[in-house]
């Protein structure tokens, strides 16, 4: 959930991957999945019950970073877990309707990364206002969260990346998985495979491929070394993007 890239595919395919930089003992070792209002729904469950990454057969991604703008004072309790929140993304028809009928008051601060078919938003809540953008899905984006990176790292966390997709004419889910585990300048604190002393550290990588009929989600558990992937295949008609 701290390191988020989106990458266009050509078409309406697209790539997301995700580093979640976390404590071990929040880490799950697999995918779950889950059967709720008709529809299909996968997603690595963690302690809450909830996630920070969940796909669904309805052609939806949504992606969970803390943290909105800059780091906040954490003053539990709150709400509702942030987890929970994503899942109950899916209950509703579409991302308008979340973003303008969700009671977002007492949540803790946070930045979603929403593909609903075919349409990327950027959702952030900063305690007192949701902020919503309607995001270019020809165009490659770097998210960094706010609670473990200052504004000075994240751009030097844009420039890897900005690098990076200059050295890549075409975009591929095997490259970006290799930016994913080898960014950085050699400070573990840093790095895209961050660990700080063992306390916090990124535990797994998830990406989610969306190619023709289906959205396809990889789990790589770096702390016990495994490899899960499963796929959802879409219930609902194509549509190209906007």
């Amino acid at each position: 959930m701290c390191t988020v890239t989106y990458l266009p595919l050509g078409g309406n395919h697209f790539v997301i991957t995700s580093n979640r930089d976390e404590q071990p003992a929040r880490s799950p070792k697999r995918i779950s999945i889950m059967e709720t209002q008709g529809m299909q729904l996968c997603f690595p469950q963690d302690t809450s019950g909830g996630s920070w990454i969940a796909i669904s057969n309805t052609n939806r991604v949504v992606c969970l970073l803390n943290g909105a703008f800059e780091k906040h004072h954490h003053e539990p309790p709150y709400k509702r877990s942030r987890g929970l929140m994503l899942l109950d993304f899916f209950e509703f028809p579409n991302a308008e309707k979340f973003f303008s009928t969700y009671d977002f008051e007492g949540m803790e601060p946070f930045t979603m990364i929403i593909v609903d078919d075919g349409k990327l938003f950027e959702l952030r809540w900063d305690e007192k206002k949701i902020h919503q953008t309607k995001l270019d899905h020809t165009t490659g984006f770097l998210w960094s969260s706010a609670t473990l990176y200052d504004a000075s790292v994240k751009k030097k966390r844009q420039g890897w990346f900005e690098q990076w997709k200059g050295q890549h004419q075409n975009f591929s889910p095997e490259s970006i998985l290799r930016f994913h585990q080898t960014a950085g300048d050699g400070d573990p604190w840093n790095d895209v495979i961050m660990n700080r002393a063992g306390i916090v550290r990124t535990v797994s990588i998830t990406q989610v491929i969306k190619s023709t009929g289906q959205l396809k989600m990889d789990y790589h558990d770096l702390l016990n070394g495994q490899f899960e992937s499963k796929t959802v295949h879409l219930r609902t008609k194509m549509v190209d993007f906007d």
